[in-house]
């Protein structure tokens, strides 16, 4: 059964996209599936994780507990999965690679989203920080325990090189020393990362009344467009039918964008195998430069509108203050972690505040004002309802 989908692979796929039996492998020895690719079986291990499961109670701008239908890391995830295996599949291109990539690539984000991000990072920064990226695939390398004979979950080379490369204008890691190869999947994920963050957080901030349509119409040239589009085609639209329709052209108005300017770039550098990628300096998967200066016209607006709107900011800043309290608790006073980090600290000692550093960022949102309300605060009434916007 592995035989026949890289048979398919091999049949479909473009020569300067990554094929499965022709992966580097994995950093531990580990018996082939027998039904499935080895990028199948990533999928299949990350989908499985616990970390993975704890990205349904992280917040991706809202937090959590706020509302049923606004997006959290787990659903983001989901819609970069689906948008670089759509991608991918138009440019022919790997994309089981492209998917355990996308669902992998926020595992290392801890509760309450960037902000939990910022405040973990002022606190680990006399000892190497804290960037999600990096501990994604400290997640995948190490952190998960599920396997006898390995620690993490033994992804193939490449998805964890995915992992190393992810970067977007949200995301800046560090470079990381290794031997790791460019694909054109992963940039592929870095991109549908970019489509689906930005034109979901437009969806939910006009959900919550934060945004306001008739500044987007006059503001952002990406929504009026599309809106334009959809009246022309359209009409007595309810107003909620009429902003899902303009989300939707806006993504497939991107992920066509991507895909003909992407097919243009490999040809300009006469792209024939992955090692031809290697020669290339700039990315190969990109917007046009049109498109370029739209989409970061709608960013520039979210972020002034949407991330730094008082409701926003303050969620953020709640978030902020229970994860520094519970640093501090845990560092001076370890008796209060449980057994498995108090034994782990024990050897280690001095690993000791990366260690809680690990054991705050696998915590959910949830389970962080649990925690606070259990250790420092038994009064208090874990509330975070926005106040009324209107």
């Amino acid at each position: 059964m592995r035989e026949y989908f890289e048979s398919i692979e091999d049949t479909l796929l473009k020569p300067y996209a990554v094929k499965s039996k022709s992966s580097l492998g994995r950093y531990f020895k580990d018996t082939a599936s027998p039904t499935r690719t080895c990028f199948q079986r990533d999928r299949d291990r990350i989908i499985h994780s616990k970390a993975f499961r704890r990205l349904k109670h992280k917040t991706q701008v809202f937090l959590s507990t706020e509302n049923d239908h606004y997006r959290s890391r787990l659903t983001h995830s989901l819609e970069v999965a689906q948008i670089s295996r759509h991608i991918a599949r138009l440019l022919g291109l790997n994309e089981d690679l492209c998917e355990a990539i996308a669902l992998s690539h926020d595992l290392g984000h801890p509760p309450f989203g960037h902000s939990g991000e910022t405040i973990l990072n002022t606190l680990m920064a006399d000892n190497g920080g804290y960037e999600h990226n990096i501990q994604s695939l400290r997640i995948v390398t190490k952190l998960e325990k599920k396997y006898p004979h390995f620690p993490g979950l033994n992804l193939s080379q490449e998805t964890l090189f995915g992992l190393m490369k992810h970067k977007t204008a949200w995301d800046s890691p560090p470079e990381i020393t290794s031997n790791s190869i460019t694909t054109l999947e992963a940039q592929v994920v870095n991109i549908a990362d970019e489509i689906a963050y930005n034109n979901r957080d437009l969806d939910d901030g006009l959900n919550a009344q934060i945004l306001n349509e008739s500044h987007l119409d006059n503001e952002i040239e990406l929504w009026h467009d599309a809106k334009a589009c959809i009246q022309k085609d359209y009409q007595d639209l309810a107003t909620h039918e009429q902003q899902h329709l303009i989300n939707s052209h806006i993504i497939s108005a991107q992920v066509m964008d991507v895909c003909e300017q992407s097919k243009a770039s490999i040809k300009q550098h006469q792209l024939h195998s992955i090692q031809d990628i290697q020669t290339v300096n700039n990315n190969i998967i990109e917007f046009s430069s049109n498109m370029k200066k739209k989409n970061q016209k709608l960013r520039k607006y979210l972020y002034k509108h949407f991330y730094l709107h008082p409701h926003i900011y303050r969620m953020n800043k709640k978030g902020q203050q229970l994860i520094q309290h519970l640093f501090h608790l845990f560092n001076e006073d370890t008796k209060t972690l449980p057994l498995s980090i108090q034994h782990q600290i024990n050897t280690q000692p001095k690993k000791q505040m990366r260690l809680i550093a690990d054991y705050i960022s696998g915590m959910t949102d949830t389970y962080v004002q649990q925690e606070y309300i259990s250790l420092l605060d038994p009064h208090l009434s874990p509330s975070w309802h926005l106040p009324n916007t209107h």
